[in-house]
């Protein structure tokens, strides 16, 4: 699928590039990958849970198969232990997307925050600061809790 994920990351991922089309879905598809991994990097544990509904939120979305996640996953990984901010991925996503696309977004960082079975006040936080960043009103990121909670079966706040 990629050359070389240096390569890769160099031309399409870092602020200076300019994508093609191609290089643009696989650059949002990174972009939103390294949010979900933040999310999931928010409280003091990684639950299998939560790598499991970045998998499912990205095979779902993206329509990818096991080795095109693997690399974008590794990408992911890279761009977001480079990222000083989170300006480089949500700016991408704005430009790519439309809001229905942004909401989302939003409803899957909520899956990844709720898979463990529980909100931490980091997971929160964040999940406040990309949706602004992401320009997703206050309904919307309450209906996407909800539809997020609903989707992990888990009860009312």
């Amino acid at each position: 699928m990629i050359a070389s994920l240096k390569d890769f990351f160099s031309r399409y991922v870092e602020p200076a590039g300019r994508p093609d089309k191609a290089g643009g879905e696989h650059a949002l598809q990174v972009a939103t990958a390294a949010l979900l991994l933040e999310m999931m990097r928010m409280d003091s544990r990684i639950a299998e849970a939560e790598r499991e509904a970045i998998a499912d939120a990205m095979r779902s979305e993206f329509r990818l198969d096991e080795n095109e996640f693997a690399a974008i996953h590794e990408l992911a990984e890279q761009a977001a232990h480079k990222a000083h901010d989170y300006y480089q991925f949500t700016s991408l996503i704005n430009q790519n997307c439309d809001a229905a696309q942004k909401t989302r977004i939003v409803e899957n960082l909520w899956r990844v925050a709720m898979a463990d079975g529980h909100l931490d006040a980091h997971e929160l936080h964040l999940m406040r600061k990309l949706a602004d960043l992401l320009h997703v009103g206050h309904a919307d990121y309450i209906a996407a809790k909800q539809r997020a909670r609903e989707a992990m079966q888990l009860p009312p706040a």
